[in-house]
């Protein structure tokens, strides 16, 4: 995730719209680089290894994602707070949602086959 964002602020097409530099959307880049860092730890730590962990693991990526998304969003557009969630999370819950619970039947199952090995 840190290329893809240097690499896009760089000036590599590949942001929202084909854009690149700094989008209004950049602080969810970022939110994700974050994201991906505590995610990865907790999972190395087990937070990947039962759906319940997977869930709240998860999910605390999805608010490190959100709270650096939306005040980003919210400065870049002059957004209010009300206006920056109902556009930049309200849409999403519902995939992040569906992401979260297939995840926590997927990897928690997949430890289990490795650890019958």
């Amino acid at each position: 995730m840190l290329l893809y964002l240097i690499a896009g602020v760089a000036g590599v097409p590949w942001f929202q719209g084909g854009s690149s530099g700094a989008p209004v959307s950049l602080g969810y880049v970022v939110g994700f680089v974050f994201a991906g860092a505590l995610v990865g730890a907790l999972a190395k730590h087990g937070g990947d290894r039962t759906p319940l962990r997977t869930v709240g693991t998860m999910v605390l990526g999805n608010l490190v994602i959100y709270s650096v998304g939306v005040p980003w969003l919210m400065a870049a557009t002059g957004m209010g707070l009300g206006k920056a969630l109902s556009v930049g999370v309200l849409p999403f819950l519902l995939g992040d949602a569906v992401k979260i619970a297939l995840a926590a039947g997927v990897l928690p199952t997949a430890w289990a086959l490795v650890r019958r090995r």
